[in-house]
């Protein structure tokens, strides 16, 4: 079953996915080499308490933490650790919100440091690869369009996208319909309407595109260890053009400013 969401609902999840957005930018002035995952989780935990959100994932079908962070093989749903970060990590950090009933998702993968100019090339054709999909999140299109958007483009890079691995729907639930894979055929799978919000998000291999679950239940990495880079946004389904309810504008403000120093 795929809900509708109205104009007045939509503004609500942009109201919740705008403190995603804020929450992720608070870690962008946290994080650096010789900072832990699980230093991060705590900053992020207070941040969207302290502003009137519960942290979506904390407890969530069991699992430990506020942010789901997965450095460098790990794909997506690592634990936060008391590991620092290293110079020339990556690491996604992946972040759910719930306020006003409505719930807010978006993931966005940061370089520690100075990474491999491979490793870097992989985090930009991904980051771009989900603005290609977003393109195709319009009314009457399909959801085929969106994975194949997103599993063309980086496909002619030389990536792989994961597949066991999808997007969503998103709404008073953290995880409604439909799925939304990152590969698919044009004019195939559900139609979109108006009114559908859902969370987009590649996540894309240096290497092979298989991938395994650590034992510790949750964390996905890839089958040969290679790195993996995963973005997110939430968005509705508008007429012409997708409407991004998420933002990565406080993330890249900082990083920004990180770097002419």
């Amino acid at each position: 079953m795929i809900y509708l969401k109205t104009d007045e609902e939509i503004e609500l999840m942009r109201i919740s996915n705008q403190l995603v957005a804020k929450t992720l930018g608070e870690v962008a002035k946290a994080i650096k080499p010789g900072v832990s995952t699980l230093e991060l989780d705590k900053i992020a935990e207070t941040f969207i308490r302290d502003n009137g959100g519960t942290p979506a994932f904390l407890n969530y079908q069991g699992f430990p933490n506020t942010l789901c962070t997965s450095v460098n093989e790990h794909v997506v749903h690592g634990i936060p650790s008391d590991k620092p970060l290293q110079e020339g990590d990556i690491v996604s950090v992946d972040c759910g919100v719930l306020l006003n009933d409505f719930y807010g998702d978006s993931a966005y993968t940061f370089p520690i440091g100075q990474v491999a100019p491979e490793v870097k090339a992989l985090l930009d054709a991904t980051k771009e690869s989900l603005y290609k999909g977003i393109e195709q999140a319009i009314e009457n299109n399909r959801l085929g369009d969106i994975g194949n958007a997103i599993q063309t483009y980086t496909e002619d890079l030389g990536y792989t996208v994961v597949r066991e691995m999808v997007g969503h729907g998103i709404g008073k639930n953290l995880h409604e319909a439909p799925e939304v894979a990152n590969y698919g055929k044009k004019g195939n799978g559900t139609k979109l309407k108006t009114g559908m919000v859902i969370a987009i998000e590649p996540m894309i291999n240096l290497g092979k595109r298989q991938i395994v679950q650590e034992d510790d239940g949750w964390t996905i990495r890839t089958i040969d260890n290679k790195v993996s880079a995963h973005y997110e946004h939430t968005v509705a389904i508008r007429k012409g053009k997708a409407d991004i309810l998420s933002s990565f504008k406080f993330v890249e403000e900082i990083l920004s400013l990180q770097s002419e120093k």
